[in-house]
């Protein structure tokens, strides 16, 4: 079985909707298929993806680009949702089935053009089940599916993560990894954690791994602090996470927190907000810690619990890496390519 196929995703920067977008495309690559990726000029997606096997098509990003960037393939799927109507129009255009992921659980854009354009798809995807039901409570008429996104592989330079761990001698890592998102990823809760501890636990140290539009207020909200780091964009992020001995996820809102399961690849511990689809990952009280949005006092005792408990701690690392290994980016892609021959009809 051989077909083209077009992978769209033209949004700014490179968080996790790209990291899966460039995850996907590599277990794809072990099948009979021409993939090309429509990315926006310039971003790091496209620049990262320039490989041999993988066409890029560079577009400004507007949806007249995107259709016509998606010319002569015989399948479009659409990475985030500013693409869909590229992919829409497209279909119209040509006739080319496309195939939507949606990774965020806010609710459809309520207007027409957005209705139509989803129920053309030929499949609509949820990263988390919980996605999956937004959707349908927006819309009675689709029928998503649901492909978890899967855990990066990160490399890890053991001498390298030594090296991170000699940097801060005799303390407790508690590290997150995430764009600096405030109204995302509540860094700010964070923050107030690392002031409340400062005192009576100075052992314990925090790290941001990140970089993002709300760096300066966020670091001018922890100027204070020496118990805290903000280490900036980094290449490396698995030497980080196995030199952390916690880490943790104190969001406002997520899809599936895709970085959790790199850092339960870890063998981490992980304390995580109680929100979108977190749950169908973390397991409270087995491979981590759920605690509500927005509650600095519930992460600093969950912190303070897993700190003071090693034992239980090391327990939830091992349950959490068993776990990671059903959420790997070849059965991500053995998914995709179920539906991808659904859609153009081909046997298994």
């Amino acid at each position: 079985m051989a077909f083209t196929i077009a992978h769209v995703n033209v949004a700014r920067g490179y968080r996790g909707g790209e990291r899966q977008t460039e995850l996907l495309i590599g277990a794809l690559e072990r099948f009979d298929l021409h993939q090309v990726l429509v990315a926006r000029k310039g971003e790091r997606l496209a620049r990262r993806m320039h490989r041999p096997g993988v066409e890029i098509r560079a577009v400004s990003g507007n949806p007249l680009g995107v259709a016509v960037a998606c010319r002569e393939v015989e399948l479009i799927h659409v990475h985030e949702g500013r693409s869909v109507y590229g992919a829409y129009l497209r279909s119209l255009i040509s006739g080319t089935p496309y195939v939507v992921t949606r990774r965020v659980d806010n609710p459809l854009a309520r207007h027409w053009l957005a209705y139509r354009a989803y129920r053309r798809a030929a499949a609509v995807v949820a990263v988390v089940g919980h996605i999956g039901e937004v959707l349908r409570r927006h819309d009675p008429r689709l029928e998503p599916r649901v492909v978890h996104s899967a855990s990066s592989d990160l490399e890890v330079n053991a001498a390298r993560a030594a090296q991170i761990r000699e940097t801060y001698p005799d303390r407790f890592l508690v590290g997150h990894v995430g764009a600096l998102d405030n109204a995302q990823k509540g860094q700010e809760f964070i923050i107030e954690t690392a002031r409340r501890l400062r005192t009576s636990h100075p052992e314990i140290h925090f790290l941001l791994v990140g970089g993002g539009d709300d760096e300066p207020l966020l670091k001018a909200m922890a100027a204070d602090l020496d118990n805290l780091t903000f280490v900036g964009f980094v290449d490396n992020v698995g030497d980080y996470l196995a030199a952390f001995d916690l880490f943790i996820l104190p969001s406002r809102k997520e899809g599936i927190g895709g970085v959790l399961l790199d850092a339960m690849q870890q063998r981490l511990a992980v304390i995580a907000s109680d929100v979108g689809g977190l749950a169908e990952i973390v397991h409270d009280g087995e491979n981590g810690l759920l605690i509500e949005a927005a509650r600095a006092d519930q992460l600093e005792d969950a912190i303070l619990r897993l700190y003071r408990e090693p034992q239980l701690r090391a327990e939830m690392g091992r349950r959490g890496h068993r776990l990671a290994k059903r959420f790997t980016p070849r059965v991500m892609g053995d998914r995709y390519l179920e539906i991808y021959r659904s859609v153009l009809g081909h046997a298994d």
